[in-house]
Formats: structure tokens, sequence, C-alpha cells
């Protein structure tokens, strides 16, 4: 997403972000290539050069974990079934 929503409509080379945010231009590679999460000083970052909120770059880090972390768990959780409601117990009055 960084690189399709933001890096080419804006003309930015990964490079010209790496200097930009004062990070390791190996750092902002890896995120674009998916090899690498936003982690919060990141999204720091990344929040103050594009104008946006740091929850926004943390909530896109989240979706991405969590989109994985379903596809790795598939399997998984096909076996694991909701616990099944009861009744909650009456307690008699003193």
């Amino acid at each position: 997403m960084l690189l399709e929503e933001f890096l080419l409509p804006m003309g930015i080379s990964q490079r010209e972000l790496a200097d930009a945010i004062q990070a390791p231009y190996q750092r902002v590679n890896e995120i674009v290539n998916g090899k690498r999460g936003i982690t919060p000083s990141t999204a720091l970052r990344l929040a103050k050069f594009f104008e946006m909120t740091p929850d926004f770059w943390m909530n896109l880090q989240l979706r991405w974990d969590l989109y994985h972390a379903q596809q790795d768990e598939a399997q998984v959780l096909k076996r694991i079934h909701p616990r099944a409601q009861t009744p909650a117990p009456v307690h008699a009055a003193s």
C-alpha cells in the first residue's frame, strides 16, 4: 500500500522517503516489499511526513498482521468451536 497509494502517485522514491523520515533505506524497502512491519516509531515518522495520524499506519499494520494470521491459522481455526452458551446460575436470595 505504501508504494501504490503514496509513493508512486506522489512521485517519491523509496530513497527519498527514507531520507525524509530519517530512516534507513533498507527499512523502507522492506516495508514496501512486505518483509518488515511498520513499528510505532516508523508510524510516527510516516504520519508526520504524510500529514496523517500514526493510528492510520498502525491500523494498516494490524490489518495486515490479522490477515496473515488468519491464513496461517486457518486449519486450526476450523477445528475450534464456539463455547456453547449456558444460562447463568440463579442464586437464592438470602
